[in-house]
């Protein structure tokens, strides 16, 4: 069973091309199983259309939900399609995403952290001239979020979980205890986490989270999905034999997608 859960499109701005082309890719790479899950709107803005760079409007939700809908039925002969939505998490709009989530039959939302102390954690210009002390404080901060968003209950998949190393690669090598609270945390809410491919976009290389957090997410019994997070149709799927290929090799004996919100295993 080969599957991706994480999957962008142009509504979002700053992806390319249609959701069909991401299907079509699916199929072409023999993936039974494919996920869409762009951006959401940023529902505790009193804007329509707060980061038309970053996120898609909210009067343009209803459409992107209904499309995928759509083409789930058009592709069901060929591929299981999915909808889901990469949903940030702002702990003080919680209950506006929550409701605006309930009006849809999502079969997932994947939960990611992308601001932090109200800072992209992509912002290189955070690090400069932080002694030890602040650095620990920026990652912890980090961390909180995460683990506060596991707890919250909103969200089947944590998304890209040490992100922040992207353009900072020596954030990895912060030392924190948080990081083992949280994936503590995370297991005990059992809230899966992703391998997550998109980091060798990024300046870091390779994926998110690294190979010792996966370690140690086996450790505290976390479960784990896949997602390309593809921004263009070519990455679906990319590097999915060598993620699976790496989690035997680690120790883990199962992935897992959800369909319904309800969890499904597939061995690996």
């Amino acid at each position: 069973m080969k599957f991706d859960l994480h999957t962008h499109h142009d509504r979002c701005g700053h992806a390319q091309d249609r959701i069909r082309d991401y299907i079509e890719a699916a199929i072409a790479a023999g993936l039974q199983v494919i996920g869409i899950s762009d951006h959401s709107p940023y529902f505790g803005s009193p804007e329509d259309h707060a980061q038309p760079l970053i996120a898609m409007a909210k009067s343009e939700f209803p459409r992107y939900v209904a499309e995928v809908l759509e083409l789930k039925k058009e592709y069901a002969s060929k591929i299981t399609v999915l909808l889901g939505v990469e949903s940030d998490f702002f702990p003080e709009h919680v209950d506006v995403y929550r409701q605006e989530y309930a009006k849809y039959p999502f079969d997932y939302i994947i939960g990611s952290v992308h601001l932090s102390g109200g800072v992209s954690i992509f912002n290189r210009n955070r690090w400069k001239h932080l002694n030890d002390a602040e650095k620990i404080a920026h990652k912890e901060e980090y961390y909180r979020l995460i683990a506060e968003s596991a707890r919250s209950g909103m969200f089947q998949i944590l998304g890209h979980i040490d992100a922040m190393k992207g353009f900072y690669p020596a954030f990895s090598d912060i030392p924190t205890p948080k990081v083992d609270e949280t994936l503590q945390i995370i297991g005990e809410a059992g809230v899966a986490i992703e391998i997550n491919t998109s980091g060798k976009t990024k300046d870091v290389g390779g994926w998110y989270p690294s190979h010792a957090m996966l370690e140690r997410a086996l450790h505290y019994g976390v479960e784990v999905t896949f997602g390309s997070d593809a921004h263009i149709p070519s990455r679906v799927a990319d590097d999915w034999e060598e993620v699976r290929r790496t989690l035997k090799d680690i120790g883990f004996k199962h992935w897992v997608y959800f369909q319904n919100k309800e969890k499904q295993v597939v061995p690996l």
